[in-house]
């Protein structure tokens, strides 16, 4: 099959595409492309075996990224927890996968990287392999609110929730300024004690200009204090938590538990099938098991590469120092600014 290259944030195919597919997500979106070129200057491209003039039939996006040390790589897609390949078949993937391995052999790309929910997607097909894996959890929405209830841990989640209402908990929701502002500072204090830098505050700024009413930002409160956010995504019948974030000294008062419960009764409200916890390292085994209380479904999420890359490299032992050694330690302001340094790098 001839494989065609196009921009997917002005083909006018691509958003009908997508809307078609049973498989599209937020993060293939047009508006989700858009706020990754605002923010960091990516230049995004996908690549098709459907000729020009005809209906989109599949489709693989990619941003270029021009990483640390001049390294160049293609990454579907970068700050997306997953990116289903939009093919119908075996051999679409594989002419597509063929034809993204000769273009990295021939423009010297350090490497070419997918994010597929399948993890054996690509096994036999082409020379991609597994670089990364992840826990990747999902809440099915199809049962009652209490048949969802009665699945969370008792301790650690309902009774959580229970105590949320008993404080009272004042809350927030929408995309204005001021709540985009606690949510950011809230964000940056839970960076800060992981040992990560914080996206740029620009990052959260073009989600909100290009997802419009498909993003909802939550906050609650005690004593007019924030003591919880999360960032909220909804594409056709999906709900996303994409970020999330807590005063850890507050956590007794179960804010995070309280938001996640409204954001599940909300999207059951609006009809959603799906609440998509997203990926959690396998090494952090704390935030693995906080998403296994809420009666959520578990799977492995495996990144595919080529060429493949051993997990022990240089880049990831320097990247554990400094979230061991370094961010931890550093003021906020330096935080930050590490973040709109370092993150069109990162990707």
């Amino acid at each position: 099959m001839n494989v065609y290259e196009i921009d997917p944030t002005t083909d006018e195919r691509w958003e009908t595409f997508l809307q078609n597919h049973p498989q599209a997500s937020i993060f293939h979106t047009r508006d989700w492309l858009q706020a990754l070129c605002g923010t960091y200057d990516y230049s995004p491209t996908a690549f098709t075996t459907t000729p020009p003039g005809e209906p989109l039939t599949n489709g693989i996006p990619f941003c270029g990224i021009n990483g640390f040390f001049g390294k160049r790589r293609l990454v579907a897609l970068p700050f997306s927890d997953h990116c289903e390949p939009l093919v119908n078949d075996a051999e679409e993937l594989t002419s597509i996968l063929t034809f993204l391995r000769d273009k990295r052999d021939t423009e010297e790309w350090d490497y070419i990287e997918i994010r597929p929910m399948t993890s054996n997607l690509a096994d036999g097909m082409t020379a991609f392999s597994k670089s990364q894996a992840f826990a990747y959890h999902s809440v099915n929405l199809r049962c009652s609110l209490e048949e969802l209830f009665g699945g969370f841990h008792k301790d650690c989640v309902q009774r959580k929730i229970r105590r949320a209402e008993h404080e009272r908990l004042a809350y927030e929701s929408g995309v204005g300024d001021e709540l985009l502002f606690s949510f950011y500072h809230l964000l940056l204090r839970t960076r800060r004690y992981h040992g990560v830098p914080i996206p740029p505050l620009s990052w959260f700024r073009n989600l909100i200009e290009y997802l419009g009413s498909a993003l909802k930002i939550q906050v609650v409160s005690k004593d007019g204090c924030a003591v919880a956010g999360i960032l909220t995504l909804r594409y056709k019948h999906v709900l996303v938590f994409k970020y999330g974030c807590m005063d850890r000294k507050a956590s007794r008062y179960g804010g995070m538990q309280s938001l996640l419960w409204r954001a599940i009764e909300e999207a059951k409200q609006s009809d959603a099938w799906e609440f998509d916890l997203g990926r959690s390292g396998l090494e952090n085994s704390g935030l693995v098991t906080f998403k296994d209380r809420w009666g959520a479904t578990r799977k492995e999420l495996a990144y595919l590469r080529y060429p493949g890359r051993h997990s022990n490299s240089i880049a990831d032992v320097g990247q554990h120092l400094l979230s061991r050694f370094v961010w931890p330690y550093m003021p906020p302001t330096v935080l930050e600014t590490a973040g709109r340094v370092l993150y069109k790098h990162m990707g």
